[in-house]
């Protein structure tokens, strides 16, 4: 087992297709919208096809999901994404959505600690950032705990019914 994607609570893998429910839930939860990038329901076949046509190859793909899971128990808790990865300039988004029942027990900070390691060893990246936005205090406290900090403001960046949000640019330098 490659011990790069995992600590002592929890493991980071590919998804299976035994998650598309799982998937399709937290994809489909309007509560989260907002804070990521979806703006429409996902089918199941929709969320199927991904699992099958997904190359888990982030150089291909420029992308990368990987289920949280907790290791005693096999549960699938999770998910957490490297988006936008640039190679050249060694460089990516993070995105992170823990369910909302495991939240408040450092599943998210260990996450993150998690895939940094990965990010930042194994791929060699320079730097991740996350945008958030400038109302979600969770968030922004979660990636500052992980070290990262608040570097920028999108001004208007986020559609919200008849208004628009600011968010924040959140960056990590590699260590």
């Amino acid at each position: 087992m490659n011990r790069l994607l995992e600590n002592n609570t929890l493991r980071l893998r590919a998804p299976e297709p035994e998650d598309l429910d799982l998937l399709y839930t937290w994809e489909n939860d309007t509560s989260v919208w907002e804070e990521g990038a979806s703006i429409v329901p996902f089918s199941r076949y929709s969320i199927k096809q991904y699992l099958i046509d997904y190359k888990y190859d982030i150089y291909v793909d420029k992308q990368l999901r990987l289920m949280v899971t907790l290791k005693e128990t096999g549960q699938s808790i999770g998910t957490v994404d490297i988006y936008d990865f640039d190679p050249f300039h060694r460089r990516a988004g993070v995105g992170i959505l823990i369910d909302h029942s495991q939240r408040r027990r450092g599943y998210g900070l260990q996450t993150l600690n998690i895939l940094e390691k990965y990010a930042f060893s194994f791929l060699n990246m320079k730097q991740l950032y996350a945008i958030i936005p400038e109302n979600n205090d969770n968030s922004i406290g979660l990636f500052t705990k992980a070290g990262y900090r608040q570097t920028g403001l999108l001004e208007e960046w986020l559609s919200s019914e008849d208004s628009f949000h600011h968010a924040v640019i959140m960056q990590k330098l590699k260590p």
